[in-house]
């Protein structure tokens, strides 16, 4: 009892049904049958396992690590194991990386409510397909708006799944993307600069990245104000920057459109292979943009659930089996 090991000797009676054909084992209120514990142990287990990690709970109760898993599992699979898809309105979907080598986990969240309501190996488009196929007809004419990143599988998915549904472009992806034209500016300007200026080129890459707001020391907004006065493009392409978030401001799809438009007309002046580039990604997504005016969602909130997927991959070390993985994710969103 308590701390001491102790083997509870239970026989159960095992009935043959004539009706059905079939084997029913007897019912008992202690345990499980082919489950090596108490059923008060294993609740004792599964509420310990929200805190703390499967190892140091094994430790604490002196029983080995798959027997704790397996008892937290049994609850999992019974709280949260059948998914629970009622009034879904708006979506927000993003992928997660959960191991070198390109592994990642496609997650889609309930984005008025923050519930995790689908989490799916990969990130291609049938990753998302087959959330979509375990949606009722009406569930799937329900959903009026999904935010997302500019990634053609998952926007393939959703036009082929939910044709009615609004497809809204996060701003975050937009301008993570458009960073990186502006490093490619940068190391094309560097390289055509004249040498007695090459040093001002030298470590700026982070402080174009970052928000003025951001640059606190003043050798640093020293050297920025320095790299704008001596190059029209970088300047040009900073303006961009700036002009860029503010198309996800505007509440009226007219003057979005105007103004997207005469991004576009100022990007491709500057005669830069990737800025035009750019320019033509936004104009053949531009409906996803302007989709903003109507929905203001945004990926932020998967964001921050993607941060604490990884909170819960880093605590377990690691998950062996994605299915336990997926179960602790439902549970840590569930409210």
């Amino acid at each position: 009892m308590a701390g001491t090991r102790l083997w509870l000797d239970c026989r159960y009676r095992k009935l043959y049904c004539a009706a059905c054909r079939r084997i029913v084992i007897e019912g008992l209120d202690l345990f499980d049958p082919y489950l090596r514990i108490t059923r008060r142990l294993a609740a004792y287990i599964h509420e310990l396992c929200r805190w703390m990690t499967v190892q140091d709970v094994a430790r604490h109760l002196g029983l080995d690590w798959k027997t704790v898993k397996d008892a937290d599992k049994l609850f999992l699979e019974a709280r949260y194991g059948t998914p629970d898809y009622a009034g879904l309105r708006i979506l927000a979907v993003d992928e997660i990386s959960i191991r070198k080598g390109h592994r990642y986990l496609t997650v889609v969240l309930n984005y008025e409510t923050g519930r995790v309501v689908y989490v799916g190996k990969d990130r291609k488009a049938k990753t998302l397909m087959r959330f979509f196929n375990q949606l009722s007809a009406g569930q799937r004419k329900a959903i009026e708006a999904v935010a997302m990143d500019m990634w053609d599988p998952y926007i393939k998915a959703v036009k082929k799944k939910l044709p009615a549904a609004r497809i809204v472009f996060d701003l975050f992806h937009v301008v993570a993307a458009f960073n990186r034209v502006i490093d490619a500016v940068r190391n094309s300007e560097h390289r055509k600069a004249r040498k007695e200026h090459k040093a001002v080129y030298k470590g700026a890459k982070y402080l174009l990245l970052k928000n003025r707001r951001n640059l606190r020391r003043r050798s640093h907004r020293q050297q920025l104000k320095e790299l704008l006065a001596l190059n029209e493009v970088i300047s040009t392409v900073m303006i961009l920057k700036e002009k860029l978030k503010l198309l996800w401001r505007y509440r009226s799809r007219t003057w979005a459109s105007k103004a997207l438009d005469q991004w576009c007309t100022l990007a491709r002046s500057l005669k830069q292979k990737s800025l035009s580039a750019f320019a033509n990604m936004l104009q053949r997504h531009r409906n996803g943009i302007l989709n903003h005016c109507d929905y203001p969602i945004h990926t932020g909130k998967l964001e921050g659930v993607n941060n604490k997927i990884k909170v819960i991959k880093r605590k377990a070390y690691g998950f062996l089996g994605l299915r336990y993985f997926t179960l602790k994710i439902y549970q840590a969103f569930a409210n």
